[in-house]
């Protein structure tokens, strides 16, 4: 084995979770050289990965740039293409590249036309998926009955070891956040521990409420004596919702508000300087597990079983019976500070010992 091709583009999280497979590809086949194809704005989740040779970045959404890049992979004969995206425009590059083995979505010929498949080693993964020969419904119920995470079953599918993601961080965007921490005089309150509870504007069931994010930090500063500082993280549909946070924990808790508009790697470099991160399901929790940061992740529409966290974290989910409904409006109410604020303290045990 000596040219691997990996395609995996959306969303940032997923690619980020899916380096878990390198380690283990690497494993399996010493000195293989691995090309990782994604999207333009997850380039720098991968660029730095000790086992990526190489990253093709491009627009998924734009004819023009997925023919420039047919015509540079297909320049190449590899060894093994592994297709983990299932677009129409992806599997067909998929499907256009020379290839001793292709695993995952791509065309195939039926008739007059050409229609998404996938092939059979990687079912565990695409029978979940909107692709499933299963079709949606039963789809839809195997992600629920699922109890393996998607490390587990990538690797499964893959013959290899599981390993772990992992985020490499350049001097400079780490000497920025430090940077950071000293005018923001982030340590001086105590330890550090991360807020991420927002998830964008489509999954609002997936999110804590301003009010519930700051009775959840009250009741933490509490417990820890008030020797505890919190850094606010968001992302660019988050700045109003973190506002309000900002707002009411005046007062209440210190907090520093670490801004909705980081880059990538700066954003990885500010969540690096948490002891804990309390978070939704998000990218946020896979930039910490990739940074070794511990975690507690609260789960109500989607699926905590399908998250692993290497021993890194402890995740609270829903007991209502809509839990893992992937529904917009799922019920949070299980979701309590007395739930949330056990399981924190549970984890700073961990790391900063009574």
């Amino acid at each position: 084995m000596r040219e691997l091709l990996i395609i995996k583009t959306a969303a940032l999280g997923d690619v980020l979770r899916t380096t878990s497979i390198l380690p283990g590809l690497r494993g399996r086949f010493p000195g293989v050289r691995v090309t990782w194809a994604t999207a333009s704005g997850a380039v720098d989740l991968v660029r730095n990965h000790p086992a990526v040779a190489e990253v093709v970045g491009f627009d998924p959404k734009s004819p023009a740039s997925l023919a420039e890049t047919r015509a540079r992979l297909a320049g190449r004969s590899w060894d093994w293409v592994i297709s983990l995206d299932d677009e129409e425009s992806l599997c067909e590059l998929a499907s256009s590249l020379t290839a001793k083995k292709l695993s995952g979505a791509h065309l195939e010929p039926r008739g007059s036309e050409r229609r998404r498949v996938y092939t059979p080693d990687v079912a565990p993964w695409f029978d979940m998926g909107l692709l499933s020969v299963h079709g949606k419904a039963r789809a839809d119920e195997l992600k629920v009955e699922n109890r393996r995470s998607h490390p587990e079953i990538l690797a499964g599918m893959l013959g290899i070891e599981m390993g772990k993601p992992q985020l490499p961080l350049g001097e400079p965007v780490l000497a920025a956040a430090a940077e950071f921490a000293r005018g923001s005089a982030l340590f001086q309150g105590g330890i550090v521990v991360g807020l991420n509870t927002g998830a964008g504007g489509r999954w609002h069931s997936k999110t804590l409420s301003p009010e519930r994010t700051v009775n959840l930090a009250e009741a933490l500063s509490r417990s820890l004596g008030g020797r505890v500082t919190f850094l606010l993280f968001g992302g660019l549909d988050e700045r109003a919702r973190n506002t309000q946070i900002v707002e009411r924990a005046a007062g209440r808790v210190r907090l520093v508000d670490a801004g909705c508009d980081n880059a990538l790697l700066d954003f990885a470099a500010r969540l690096s300087l948490c002891k804990l991160l309390i978070t939704s399901d998000s990218l946020a929790l896979h930039v910490a597990l990739a940074r070794n940061v511990r975690v507690v992740a609260f789960f109500a529409p989607t699926s905590a079983a399908e998250i692993e966290t290497y021993g890194l974290g402890t995740k609270v989910a829903s007991t209502a019976p809509d839990y893992c409904s992937y529904r917009a409006d799922a019920d949070t109410s299980s979701l309590t500070t007395e739930r949330l604020l056990a399981a924190a303290l549970g984890e700073l045990r961990q790391v900063q010992p009574a």
